[in-house]
Formats: structure tokens, sequence, C-alpha cells
């Protein structure tokens, strides 16, 4: 069984960054930070004139890791004790499940209770339901 490390601290300090950044995207362009939904508006149709938006977005996802990599002189490491191909699965799964649940932890869980709504709290609970249950099985049952 994999032994998941107990991070308090990071796990705050991460959390304070997420909700400043989905904070500053609501003040600066009106738009909820749900990472899915800004991902799958990279491709065409282009419903809006926000690409350039997005792909900054998106850019800063991925440089985060490099510019902890500068500051501290040592790359985050990588947690999750799965295969490559694994994680490409469940990339395309959660994915995919982000789609058909118009929106992802980001948008619902983050930005959508902060709003109070209704279907941001079900579809959160949902999700992590299904997380719980799917650790659960992996780990003791598989």
């Amino acid at each position: 069984m994999a032994v998941t490390p107990f991070t308090p601290f990071a796990s705050l300090l991460g959390g304070i960054i997420i909700g400043i950044a989905a904070v500053l995207l609501m003040l600066a362009t009106g738009r909820i930070a749900g990472i899915s939904g800004i991902a799958a508006r990279l491709f065409p149709p282009y419903q809006d004139t926000e690409l350039t938006g997005r792909l900054a977005f998106i850019t800063g996802l991925i440089v985060a890791p490099l510019v902890v990599l500068l500051v501290t002189g040592r790359a985050p490491v990588r947690t999750v004790q799965s295969s490559d191909f694994a994680l490409i699965i469940a990339g395309l799964l959660v994915g995919f499940g982000s789609v058909w649940g118009n929106g992802c932890t980001s948008g619902h869980g983050v930005c959508g209770i902060a709003r109070l709504s209704l279907r941001s709290m079900v579809a959160t609970a949902v999700f992590m339901a299904s997380a719980f249950v799917t650790v659960f099985i992996t780990r003791h049952c598989l």
C-alpha cells in the first residue's frame, strides 16, 4: 500500500495560492477559474476573444514547477506512484468526467462552492465521493 505523506503547511499554502489566483481571474476577467473549461476552449471553434488569456493561464500551470525549481533549486517531488501509462489514462478519464460534469474541481470545488452554487456543491460531493471510493478500492481491494 502506498503511503501518502501528511503535508498540512504545503497544502495550506497551495490552497491559498489557488484561491488568490481564482479571485484575481474573477476580478480581472469576470470568469470562473475552471481549468477544464479554460483548456477545452483552447481548441476551435473559438467562442470568444480570450484565447491569449487562456494560453497565459495554462502556460502558468505548466511553467509553475520550473519557477519552483529556479527559486528553491529543487524540482517539485512527484508523489504519485503510478506508471506514466496509468497517469495518461487517469488524465483522459478526468478530462472526460469534467466535460461530462460541466466543470472540474477548480470550477465547482473552488469557485462554485465559494459562490454558494447548489449545483457546484452537488457536483463536488459526487466527485469527492467517487474519489474516496476509488482510493479505497485501489488501496484495499486490488
